[in-house]
């Protein structure tokens, strides 16, 4: 029997039971993929982070993903969650950097009393989908595109997005994509839900992916750099996004509500 550290962290959350939960297990070497893969179907969280000393020097540590059924290109609350337990247990650190395999070099740094995400700025482009609007639902005013699957619903009001009650299974259907749906907020500059129901999570509760591709879209929609932003999921979460450059970074807090063994 294998023991494994195993850390359940709340990402973007000030308290537990809110954010999004990710499971955080640091690695001496690589497992084959199919038991990483089983071990994120057994933690059955939006995530499961896997990290491990890097051993290119590009950075600290390479980290992948994995939903419970699919290895991702990129999750935004799982890196902060991996960051927020590496600097938990290094008080003096200021940040801490990520090797990945499809997203480049990811940075966690401390920001006050949370931290800062930094993940690239996805820009999504105008495009018509009817029959994606159709599965989710209501009458979005706007919808935009980006080439890793991101399909960006802009509705007008924020109670638009909250009555969306999508066909799930036909989502599904199409494969491991994000369905953004997005509106002005109301006590934060923008609202979203998120819906990945062919990677596996119906909802997100706080998808930090999603806000790289809100960030440079909102960003050109409000005409300023940085807002905030409320993911209105059961758990809800509260991201501030700042657009610099190619970059969108993200900021926002940790709980960690469980440390202990995962026996393999």
């Amino acid at each position: 029997m294998t023991n494994l550290p195993y850390f359940h962290v709340d990402a973007f959350a000030d308290r537990p039971f809110t954010g999004n939960q990710a499971a955080v297990m640091p690695l001496e070497t690589w497992l084959e993929d199919a038991v990483l893969q089983a071990i994120g179907e057994e933690n059955n969280f939006a995530e499961t982070a896997f990290f491990l000393p890097d051993g290119s020097g590009d950075a600290d540590y390479e980290l992948r993903w994995f939903t419970p059924s699919v290895e991702i290109a990129l999750c935004g609350h799982a890196t902060l969650a991996s960051g927020h337990i590496i600097l938990s247990q290094a008080p003096d650190r200021q940040q801490v950097t990520f090797r990945t395999r499809k997203a480049g070099i990811l940075i966690v740094m401390r920001d006050g009393d949370g931290y800062a995400l930094d993940l690239p700025a996805y820009a999504p482009a105008p495009k018509d989908m009817p029959e994606i609007v159709t599965l989710v639902g209501g009458s979005p005013v706007e919808t935009q595109f980006h080439e890793g699957r991101y399909h960006v619903l802009r509705y007008s009001h924020a109670d638009d997005v909250l009555a969306l009650k999508p066909d799930l299974k036909a989502l599904a259907a199409l494969g491991n994509a994000q369905f953004i749906c997005t509106a002005p907020g109301t006590d934060t500059d923008v609202l979203s839900r998120v819906f990945v129901p062919g990677g596996g999570v119906d909802e997100d509760s706080v998808t930090g992916s999603a806000h790289a591709v809100l960030t440079p879209y909102w960003a050109g929609q409000l005409g300023r750099d940085r807002f905030t932003a409320y993911q209105a999921s059961q758990r809800g979460g509260y991201v501030n996004c700042r657009l610099d450059g190619d970059r969108a970074w993200l900021g926002g807090k940790c709980v960690t509500v469980v440390e202990g063994t995962f026996r393999l």
